[in-house]
């Protein structure tokens, strides 16, 4: 395996998937270009390119990574056709404003050509609903590193009638059990389980292990 492939596979254990992947499905979405991205992460434009071709393995700011997985989500959103038109440029602007950047030289993004109501989202480094109440307007909290999220909690936004997207619990699971454990800690114990509790095994491997595609498999499998 060539260094590249090991740094692919190493952003897989870290991140469900690779860093190029998750980039490349946020771009489109927001209308951002990659050096767009990098401003509204608060990641120097150079960084991230060697992240996206996998000649650097890990983001080493929680907070950059933090805002990535915000930009992800509300990429879900649009995709998904969940956020109001009007409403994109505030999400976006919301993310950015946690790095203190500012945008010189003109938008960096552009309205969906859709519509569709606003979902409000739980991101992967937010307290999830009922695990710790918030007041309303506080932000997301990892509890493990104790990083503020760019994206608020599903608990301090005004009530809505959607679902919370399938990709955002999948991923909310992935980080929890990633945080509490090491790959190799998470292959031993479903290897210890796997006789009286195969199912658990199973699960412990598709979300601590895995990809986020075959997470998300696994989860609309036993969940739909």
């Amino acid at each position: 395996m060539d260094q590249t492939a090991l740094n692919i596979q190493q952003q897989i254990e870290l991140y469900g998937e690779p860093l190029g992947e998750t980039v490349r499905r946020v771009l489109g979405p927001l209308g951002l270009t990659q050096g767009g991205l990098a401003e509204l992460i608060g990641l120097s434009a150079p960084m991230l390119s060697q992240l996206v071709s996998a000649q650097r393995v890990k983001i080493g700011n929680p907070a950059v990574m933090s805002r990535l997985r915000a930009a992800s989500e509300l990429a879900d959103l649009v995709i998904s056709n969940e956020i109001l038109e009007s409403d994109l440029p505030d999400a976006v602007h919301r993310i950015r404003a946690t790095n203190g950047a500012l945008t010189t030289s003109g938008p960096t993004t552009r309205p969906p050509a859709h519509g569709g109501n606003l979902v409000y989202a739980t991101p992967p480094y937010a307290t999830p609903p009922g695990l710790g109440a918030q007041p309303p307007g506080a932000t997301g909290v990892n509890v493990a590193s104790g990083t503020q999220s760019a994206w608020p909690t599903a608990a301090a936004m005004p009530p809505h009638d959607g679902a919370v997207p399938a990709r955002t619990v999948v991923r909310a699971i992935q980080d929890l059990l990633r945080e509490v454990a090491s790959t190799d800690e998470l292959q031993r114990a479903a290897a210890a389980i796997a006789t009286e509790s195969p199912s658990l095994a199973e699960l412990l491997l598709a979300y601590g292990t895995g990809r986020t595609a075959d997470a998300l498999a696994h989860y609309e499998q036993h969940h739909g």
